[in-house]
């Protein structure tokens, strides 16, 4: 992949609206938005602080099953990088109110037709 295809402006902005988009839904526990920008196949993955979801009829029952309480937070040091026009990874950092615990979260996207989809997640908390 040549250079000048990395992090072209055009495509970082429509992961970035993409991304934030995932985190208001996130902190809102919009389930509906939270479907939509995962990839709807059984070969996504998104693998959790305590818990390892294979598919996404797994990633909708944990979605569906959770609890609205507490999901405000806060990011920092967040980092999108896109490969070419149609792959990208997001990394970000996050804390709650009143807890000193750090939380990481990476997300791979890739363009379909219909839009961004997260197609690999992994979010862990360091102790």
């Amino acid at each position: 992949m040549m250079r000048d295809n990395i992090d072209r402006p055009a495509i970082v902005n429509e992961v970035s609206a993409a991304f934030y988009r995932y985190e208001q839904a996130l902190i809102s526990n919009d389930v509906a938005v939270l479907d939509e920008l995962f990839w709807a196949d059984p070969r996504t993955v998104r693998f959790g602080a305590s818990e390892n979801l294979y598919g996404i009829d797994e990633i909708r029952a944990f979605r569906n099953a959770r609890s609205s309480q507490g999901l405000d937070r806060f990011l920092q040091n967040t980092t999108i990088t896109t490969y070419g026009d149609d792959m990208a990874v997001a990394s970000t950092e996050f804390t709650r109110e009143g807890s000193d615990k750090i939380g990481r979260q990476m997300q791979t996207w890739v363009k379909f037709p219909y839009g961004w989809r997260i197609v690999a997640a992994h979010v862990s908390v360091m102790s």
